[in-house]
């Protein structure tokens, strides 16, 4: 039995928060890559070998357990992740379409609610949860927390305008298809969540088998394989289409030395995206009774340490003082909302 403690629980998250949103720097590094290549590279360390070397390194007979998981959990699971890699390529159009902070915030958002509500209307648990003690205090801070990423998407797309100001560019954004492909982003990011909890039965396989606080690391690999095959078609195709798999070989003309880098920082960046469920399964089981609202601290974990990563790059250096103001505010109810959510955990 492990014991409970939301205040470490919430010091894990916020780790993992820091490892998603720092997890696509390194692609900044890269020299003569294009954005396929690296993807292919990235996504096959998150999604393939960290789960998998993890899960092995952590959990006492993993490949045991996978092979005698119930069946009919780890194709659920595997679907339900290769659902979620659709989102992920949205995510990254929706970018080009309506910019970085309205993409980031409406899709985390989105994510935040379904990954957190779907899975206790699916499971149960839904008015058992907020009826306990600390759950309607949980229910405050899930609003809060809702608010302050809404404030910080604010902030983020008055960053945007401010900047091409600055520069003298005129503010175009193509809004009908952003917010198409960002509502499918959002809706489908919320997915991985429920391919976690319906793969939960081999997570308490593993807790069986002596896997302690690690247990959740059993059943990483069955969902982020679903992603990682969806992923690895679409990139594929596009690098044979482009002729850009040439990258990975001497024709490409790039130097060894750039070579390995870009593999470095490649592998860095799946191995921090890896880095942010390691610590988020480490937070989920420290949760106590409210392992639930796990999903909605990572999420506003994420964006808050985006925004703190911004600050820290200077990005933020040129905006208006009403801009900077909102993003404060902003950054102080997300902090409000964690403070929060860990009280209502303690109390639960």
């Amino acid at each position: 039995m492990i014991a409970p403690n939301p205040i470490v629980g919430t010091g894990f998250h916020a780790i993992g928060g820091i490892s998603a949103s720092t997890c696509y720097l390194p692609s900044q590094k890269l020299k003569q890559w294009s954005w396929g290549t690296y993807w292919l590279v990235q996504a096959f360390f998150a999604w393939i070998v960290m789960p998998t070397l993890i899960g092995w390194l952590t959990v006492p007979g993993f490949f045991e357990i996978l092979r005698t998981a119930p069946k009919d959990v780890v194709w659920i699971a595997f679907l339900l992740g290769a659902v979620y890699g659709f989102g992920g390529m949205s995510f990254g159009f929706a970018i080009r379409h309506i910019g970085y902070s309205l993409t980031y915030t409406i899709a985390i958002g989105m994510s935040a609610i379904l990954g957190t509500f779907v899975p206790l209307i699916l499971y149960g648990g839904l008015v058992e949860y907020f009826t306990a003690p600390g759950g309607s205090i949980i229910l405050i801070g899930i609003i809060l927390a809702l608010f302050g990423v809404s404030l910080s998407g604010y902030a983020g797309f008055r960053k945007e305008k401010d900047l091409m100001v600055l520069s003298g560019e005129k503010v175009k954004f193509n809004m009908k298809l952003g917010l198409v492909l960002v509502i499918i982003a959002g809706i489908l990011s919320a997915v991985f969540n429920i391919s976690l909890e319906h793969g939960q039965p081999i997570s308490d396989m593993a807790a069986k088998n002596g896997a302690g606080h690690f247990e959740g690391n059993a059943k990483y690999i069955v969902s982020t394989s679903g992603t990682f095959l969806v992923n690895f078609v679409w990139f594929f195709i596009a690098g044979i289409r482009q002729k850009t798999l040439k990258e990975f070989t001497a024709r490409s003309g790039i130097k060894t030395t750039d070579q390995l880098k870009n593999w470095f920082w490649s592998i860095l960046s799946g191995v921090l995206w890896f880095g942010q469920f390691f610590f988020y399964g480490l937070g989920h089981v420290k949760m106590g009774k409210f392992q639930f609202i796990s999903w909605v601290l990572h999420m506003s974990m994420l964006i808050f340490f985006s925004y703190i990563v911004g600050v820290v790059m200077k990005e933020w250096k040129s905006v208006s003082r009403k801009t900077f103001i909102t993003l404060l505010l902003a950054l102080s109810v997300l902090i409000l909302s964690f403070v929060v959510i860990t009280y209502g955990s303690t109390l639960g």
